[in-house]
């Protein structure tokens, strides 16, 4: 068996186990008084579903995988988190759902997330945390750990005319970790062929190649990596980072394995219930 496909029987058998986790917490939520329950059986289309249009004309959501017909942005249709949050677009001004703690996860092995190449980056990020990696053109984004894939855009159609928030990333691709938490790698060249939401990959395991898509044009090739708690599709003001992400990666590099779960939880609680955009929108 290859390495990979040993690391992908393990990541199966890790996300069942993750998925079980968060159906508990599922179950204990709509026990404690089914407001969860309200928000991950709630029909899209209802009355208190959020009902503004997608944050970006050019972007829509994929209903089954791995449909790409005029469809840039790809998201899972379940992904690992089911349940934990209700399959709508946002709307600027109303809150984000509830989500269940991202400590609902399974022990993770951490990888950094460029493969044999040489990399730098800063300790900080302009207007909100996230860490901007430069390496070659070409160098490999990988899966940081173990997980699913949630969103991908396959398209760049950033314009420096709009600077369109949800453009702003170029070609990227998300997944939810077994450890319960979002990272997203931005200003990809490519993304690689079999790449697309609802696949389980394990970490290490090749996503994308390192570029300048996106409002990265002109700045030089880099990953913008980004880690956050899992949202609805198209919360791209969340998904684009908010944890810092260096203390993280400098642990993977030299072969650590911190965990950003708690501090994804304590952001989480200090964003609250308000989904709109901080900064930078």
């Amino acid at each position: 068996m290859t390495e990979h496909a040993d690391r992908r029987a393990r990541s199966k058998r890790a996300t069942a186990a993750w998925v079980a986790a968060v159906s508990a917490v599922a179950v204990a939520a709509a026990v404690a008084g089914g407001a969860y329950a309200a928000h991950s059986l709630r029909d899209p289309g209802s009355a208190d579903a959020p009902t503004t249009a997608p944050p970006s004309a050019s972007s829509t959501t994929a209903s089954n995988g791995p449909s790409r017909t005029g469809s840039p942005t790809e998201s899972a249709a379940t992904p690992p988190s089911a349940g934990r949050h209700a399959a709508s677009r946002p709307a600027a001004s109303t809150p984000a759902p509830a989500s269940p703690s991202a400590s609902a996860s399974v022990p993770a092995d951490y990888t950094f997330p460029i493969a044999d190449c040489p990399v730098t980056y800063g300790a900080t990020h302009h207007d909100y945390p996230a860490a901007d990696m430069f390496a070659a053109r070409g160098c490999l984004f990988v899966a940081p750990v173990d997980g699913r894939i949630d969103e991908v855009t396959l398209d760049d159609t950033w314009t420096a005319a709009t600077n369109a928030g949800p453009a702003r990333g170029g070609r990227s691709v998300s997944l939810v970790g077994v450890d319960g938490v979002r990272y997203y790698g931005s200003h990809l060249e490519a993304v690689l062929p079999g790449i697309r939401p609802g696949v389980e990959v394990a970490a290490g395991e090749p996503l994308g190649r390192v570029g300048d898509s996106g409002s990265a044009a002109g700045t030089g090739t880099h990953l913008h990596f980004a880690i956050s708690w899992p949202t609805p599709p198209g919360y791209w003001w969340i998904r684009r980072g908010t944890v810092l992400p260096q203390p993280y990666v400098d642990s993977w590099r030299s072969g650590g394995h911190a965990s950003p779960v708690d501090a994804v939880d304590r952001a989480r609680a200090a964003y609250g219930d308000d989904a709109r955009c901080h900064a930078y929108c």
